[in-house]
């Protein structure tokens, strides 16, 4: 699929900018708090932490605020809209799947695993994201995800598998976000979700949960209610081959939020987050109960299960709600990268008023030069 992003929203709203750096970090704080119990059972979780389970960071990876390989995929996904933005006002046509290919490659790179030689350019320019040294470090990355990248052939070709694992839909939170700053609508955002995920995740149900996610993410930043979005979102899937557990799923997420009783227990009914619907309807009912982003995203690590991704999607969701001064500001303090993650956020929301002449054009200005430099068009 090939699209041309187009500047369809203007830079008048000073709120959105703060969603965009909640999203991106409140996905961040909700993987870190995750991360120290992803592969324990609720019941170790709460003979470690307490009756009320992990509250607060706890070291993981030789520190607190660890992220893993959640969030690095999303770094890579967002970079990967940038990069397609720039693509698209350096050549005016422009394929995002290839950009994200190339992403997801140089991600692979920082894991220590050799990528295949194709699709190429993912190399040449890397661009600053792939320079971070802290980035290049292995956090329980998925085997999906690395075995999928090893032989990936080319950005149209689905992944050489039937997972339908959560590592599609954990990193698809920027791709809403991008649709709401190029002028995407859902249809779309949905449609691209899915493709990007499909470059991983071969089951219609691991694709179609990342599809989703984005257009949630999208329907949020466009004034929706995160009932409304979900209600959204089940309608469009509807329309995709194979959306059958997804829109289960999501449905039984909402069913689960309609009604009192105890949370954890619905969380539990939800399933373990392994999977990608399961994931996503804990993520989605989280965030549709919770009084807080705090409590959200310790509600969603709570669980028998893959506590940082099921964390980082309730994050995600409620960052996008509520802006970045919900996350709490200790955390905000501690988490892993904040920077870095601070920065992609808001050259993902600045890129569409950046004066682009092409790198190649000997008029182009220094500033003009540097954001190529930054984000190469490949």
């Amino acid at each position: 699929m090939t699209h041309g992003p187009t500047a369809g929203q203007s830079a008048s709203f000073p709120d959105i900018r703060d969603r965009f750096q909640g999203c991106l970090l409140g996905g961040a704080v909700g993987d870190a708090l995750g991360a120290p119990v992803e592969f324990m059972s609720l019941e170790t979780i709460r003979a470690k932490f307490g009756l009320n389970g992990i509250r607060d960071f706890a070291p993981a990876y030789g520190r607190l605020g660890a992220i893993t390989d959640d969030t690095q995929m999303t770094l890579f996904t967002a970079e990967a809209m940038i990069r397609s933005w720039m693509s698209h006002q350096d050549r005016g046509l422009i394929s995002p799947e290839d950009v994200a290919a190339h992403a997801y490659a140089r991600w692979l790179m920082t894991q220590g695993e050799k990528p295949p030689p194709e699709p190429s350019g993912f190399t040449e320019s890397p661009g600053w994201l792939f320079k971070v040294k802290a980035l290049h470090s292995r956090r329980a990355p998925g085997n999906t995800c690395l075995s999928a990248l090893r032989v990936l052939d080319y950005a149209d070709a689905p992944a050489r598998n039937s997972s339908k694992g959560c590592g599609a839909v954990m990193r698809m939170a920027p791709v809403g976000l991008a649709g709401w700053r190029f002028g995407w609508d859902t249809e779309y955002v949905l449609a691209l979700g899915a493709h990007l995920g499909r470059l991983t995740h071969g089951h219609p149900t691991g694709y179609l949960s990342a599809g989703a996610f984005a257009a949630l993410v999208f329907e949020l930043l466009h004034g929706s209610t995160l009932e409304d979005a979900a209600g959204t979102v089940v309608e469009l899937l509807g329309r995709h081959d194979g959306y059958q557990e997804t829109v289960v799923a999501l449905e039984k997420a909402r069913n689960g939020a309609s009604r009192n009783g105890d949370r954890m227990i619905v969380t539990r009914d939800l399933g373990e987050g392994w999977i990608g619907e399961e994931a996503l309807a804990i993520g989605l009912y989280c965030a549709l109960v919770a009084p807080s982003l705090e409590e959200g995203v310790i509600l969603a690590a709570n669980i028998d299960g893959d506590s940082d991704s099921t964390g980082a999607i309730a994050g995600n969701l409620l960052g996008v709600m509520h802006g970045v001064d919900a996350i709490p500001t200790h955390w905000l303090k501690q988490i892993e990268l904040r920077e870095v993650i601070g920065v992609l956020a808001d050259d993902l929301f600045d890129c569409v008023d950046w004066a682009l002449t092409g790198p190649m054009d000997p008029e182009s200005s220094a500033v003009c030069q540097r954001y190529y430099e930054r984000y190469p068009p490949n």
